[in-house]
């Protein structure tokens, strides 16, 4: 066996060069892991450990062109391979130096899984294992990390990459990869067992309404109902469990936005894919090493108010910021969109009601819901279920205040009851329940009519588009 064969078989990963990781069924095909003792895999691990010991900060210099960068590392490795004096073919050195350059500059062994487009979420329990998610699956995929170490590296290059950091003062990190790719990394000593990598992936093409049509996670009647309270001006909060697909559904909502509008979206790490020309994007930043530099979205939604926006995005709002939030939707800026973590509709609104306390005002919990009431005009709740598709499986309206408590009305209903088809699949999909929005006077004003049919069960999609 040529040694090209055994670095690939001694790769820490399901390598590109291995093949495919899964069928058309979508099942990972599990390959073990190199032996401890593997002399090909020594070879490897110790030319890394001599690599990052010679250039060292070198691959974190931000002046440095990824071409540069690769190009300081060939050489080095060219120089480790030959003081080795390992008996090794010209080609044989070279497919070190090249598996080697690729662990180091690439992402090792999660590499492939972040090329395949099927798969939707990279989880790295440190050194023991690797998970992803495929349709809506978790998997184990039987690759990992050599080392800590090298794991550690690859998420300080990723943080170092857009202007972060990670060490023991900072033990956390969100960033982002260069495709947009939204990465959570945490390490010793808040990580017991070693550093713990998840990258939540984007899809290359950003799904659109249409997209999230044809997959079920809404039907083309409430698309096109949505597509009204979005031009109409209606205030919509996304809300949904972790993973459960808010960031693409506000994503797609966005897609409705005029283009003669001014948009400002406010993330802490930008993954919304705006459409329009005219939109500007915000992005949080955290504290230097000195402490010093922290702006939050709060600072920025406060920020946003200064630049003249019709519409606010913010990519999910978790902290103080909410009561900054309501107060520009009912000072003018109408039409705004967010997302939050919740169970349910009803949930959604206890927790704005739990975030505005902690911007510390001091105010009755009858002032805020007041504000909740006159803010927000639609929640529409999105969940992952369990034959794993995401859906949207409830659409209330905010009807005001009743006796100090604020009433929902459910204006689209998921039928969990129907059961499921012979693919474990959910057989129903959201419909109608025949209650008229209380907002529908906003949506009329801006020239958009909702006809009776919008919201009966048997009816064509309804949206009449602007009146003339």
């Amino acid at each position: 066996m040529s040694l090209k064969d055994r670095l690939d078989l001694a790769r820490p990963l399901n390598s590109p060069s291995a093949g495919p990781i899964g069928e058309s069924t979508g099942a990972v095909r599990s390959i073990a892991a190199p032996s401890r003792t593997d002399p090909v895999a020594d070879m490897r691990r110790k030319a890394q450990e001599t690599l990052f010991a010679r250039i060292g900060n070198r691959l974190y210099d931000a002046s440095l062109s990824p071409d540069q960068l690769r190009s300081i590392v060939v050489t080095e490795l060219t120089g480790i391979v030959a003081d080795n004096d390992i008996a090794l073919t010209d080609d044989e050195r070279h497919a070190l130096v090249s598996a080697v350059t690729e662990d180091v500059l690439g992402y090792g062994p999660i590499q492939e899984f972040l090329d395949d487009p099927s798969v939707t979420e990279v989880m790295v329990n440190s050194t023991e294992s690797i998970y992803i998610e495929r349709g809506g699956k978790l998997v184990d995929t039987g690759s990992r990390f050599y080392s800590a170490e090298h794991l550690r590296r690859m998420i300080e290059r990723i943080a170092s990459q857009v202007g972060r950091r990670i060490d023991e003062a900072s033990p956390m990190v969100d960033a982002r990869l260069p495709d947009g790719s939204r990465v959570n990394a945490i390490i010793a000593p808040l990580a017991v067992d070693g550093p713990v990598l998840t990258i939540r992936k984007f899809a290359r093409r950003a799904l659109g309404v249409e997209d999230l049509i044809d997959i079920g996670t809404m039907t083309r009647q409430l698309a096109d109902f949505l597509e009204a309270c979005v031009k109409g001006k209606v205030t919509i909060v996304v809300s949904g469990g972790t993973g459960s697909g808010k960031t693409t559904l506000l994503n797609g909502l966005s897609s409705f936005l005029p283009e003669e509008e001014r948009i400002v979206s406010i993330e802490d790490a930008v993954e919304l894919q705006l459409q329009q020309r005219h939109r500007i994007r915000l992005e949080s930043r955290p504290a230097n090493i000195e402490g010093k530099g922290l702006v939050t979205i709060r600072d920025l939604v406060r920020n946003a108010l200064r630049m003249r926006p019709d519409r606010i995005v913010v990519g999910e709002v978790r902290g103080a910021e909410a009561l900054d939030m309501l107060q520009a939707m009912n000072t003018g800026h109408e039409g705004s969109l967010t997302t939050l973590h919740a169970n349910s509709p009803r949930d959604a609104l206890s927790r704005i009601e739990t975030m505005v306390l902690m911007a510390g005002m001091d105010l009755p919990l009858s002032a805020i819901r007041e504000q909740m009431a006159s803010a927000i005009d639609l929640i529409v709740h999105i969940e992952r279920l369990t034959d794993g598709t995401r859906r949207v499986v409830q659409v209330s309206d905010v009807a005001g205040m009743e006796s100090s408590v604020v009433q929902l009305n459910e204006l689209f209903s998921f039928d969990f009851g129907a059961g499921t088809d012979a693919n474990g699949r959910f057989s129903a999909s959201i419909a109608p329940t025949g209650i008229r929005p209380t907002f529908e006077a906003k949506i009329r004003r801006s020239g958009i009519q909702l006809t009776a049919d919008t919201f009966r069960n048997d009816s064509a999609p309804a949206f009449r588009g602007v009146l003339r």
